[in-house]
């Protein structure tokens, strides 16, 4: 079957997108990210999973290429990923996978040497009991951003003060295998390293009710990035949300980022119907959303380049607080005004009216206490588990 699939794809007619693909431009547009999300997620790239994954690698490589950007890994876009066990792989190789980076040299020579990274990974599932997982959301939507962030700054007239490096990591799919590798190798001193950005299906909406929303999570482990995360305004129509990273657990690449205690934002639109499934196309992607988004991921990324006080790891203890109360009540309200988008049985629903009663009793009392937080934290990962 994965045979035919490659055979389809290597026949397949020309790219209808790819004047849009190719247009420069230090402007992020819509048509441009829309060219970005259908090549990645079509037949070509296999669902950017085995063979796929890698010519995934070698076009996200030629992007970087055509800008005015520097190669990440010495001379090189790629960043091998070894097979690091002591039993060898069955097929010979020595490389499970390999990630994809450019950087764009800081502007102020006396911040040159600090850095910043933000990042999307490009690989998905591939091809599962004969079908492909174009991943359209997962990831697609946050390595187009990634590229047309990248394209903008290194076109702008302005340059950021600090270098900014552009990241997409392979295997995030498989235990985040790619940016655990990146650091414990990183392109240069790992001490420089003042923020870690990264995007993870930004296309969609949240259970399918939170049409309006992007939600960032990590703001809470640095007072700086707090304050960023809420001075970018984003546009009209687009709202977002400050989350707890520990509300949802280690879910995308910031994982081996906060071990090591680098501040760090993770931008999500968040989970919905299609996500992991052969559904996850194209065609359902927001790309009016995904250009709001983008374009304040980029004012985000050079408030953070530019700042005087770079972000300093020092994480609240009670999360984003009130925000975050907010957020989630919101999405316990939509849940239960839209039973047909998301279904709930009756001890569900109960849960529901429940949570969002107390929620409700926290807003109107303006504080959180720790064991608030707690309940906070179990009831999302419960929700996460068993409804989203």
């Amino acid at each position: 079957m994965t045979g035919l699939i490659l055979m389809l794809a290597l026949c397949a007619d020309p790219f209808p997108y790819e004047k849009d693909e190719r247009e420069l431009s230090a402007d992020i547009h819509e048509h441009e990210l829309k060219a970005h999300v259908y090549r990645l997620a079509g037949s070509e790239f296999m669902g950017r999973s085995g063979d796929g994954g890698e010519r995934a690698a070698v076009h996200i490589a030629d992007a970087f290429r055509r800008l005015p950007l520097k190669p990440a890994f010495g001379d090189s876009y790629l960043q091998p990923i070894p097979w690091l066990l002591t039993t060898p792989r069955a097929d010979g190789k020595k490389v499970v996978g390999r990630n994809v980076g450019a950087y764009l040299p800081g502007s102020d020579p006396a911040l040159a040497d600090e850095w910043i990274i933000l990042a999307a990974h490009y690989d998905h599932l591939g091809v599962r009991f004969g079908k492909m997982h174009p991943g359209a959301d997962d990831n697609a939507s946050g390595v187009a951003m990634l590229l047309e962030v990248a394209e903008a700054m290194a076109l702008a007239p302005e340059k950021p003060k600090r270098s900014v490096f552009f990241i997409s990591f392979d295997l995030e799919e498989i235990g985040l295998q790619g940016s655990t590798h990146f650091v414990t190798n990183p392109p240069r001193p790992y001490a420089k390293l003042k923020a870690m950005l990264v995007a993870d299906i930004i296309g969609r909406s949240m259970a399918g009710v939170m049409d309006e929303h992007l939600f960032v999570l990590g703001s809470e482990t640095s007072p700086e990035l707090t304050n960023l995360s809420k001075a970018v305004r984003p546009e009209a129509g687009l709202s977002v949300a400050r989350l707890g990273h520990d509300l949802v657990g280690t879910r995308s690449d910031y994982g081996p980022f906060r071990d090591r205690k680098t501040p760090f934002l993770f931008f999500t639109t968040g989970v919905h119907k299609d996500y992991h499934r052969s559904t996850d196309l194209p065609d359902r992607i927001n790309y009016a959303k995904l250009t709001k988004i983008s374009r304040w991921i980029e004012a985000a990324t050079r408030q953070v380049a530019d700042a005087t006080d770079t972000p300093k790891w020092d994480p609240a203890p009670l999360g984003p607080g009130l925000d975050e109360v907010a957020a989630v009540l919101e999405l316990f309200n939509r849940s239960l005004a839209k039973p047909e988008v998301v279904p709930l049985t009756e001890d569900q629903r109960k849960r529901f009216e429940a949570s969002r009663d107390r929620l409700k009793e926290i807003a109107d009392r303006g504080t959180m206490t720790a064991d608030d937080r707690v309940w906070l934290i179990r009831t999302a990962q419960w929700a996460l588990l068993n409804v989203f």
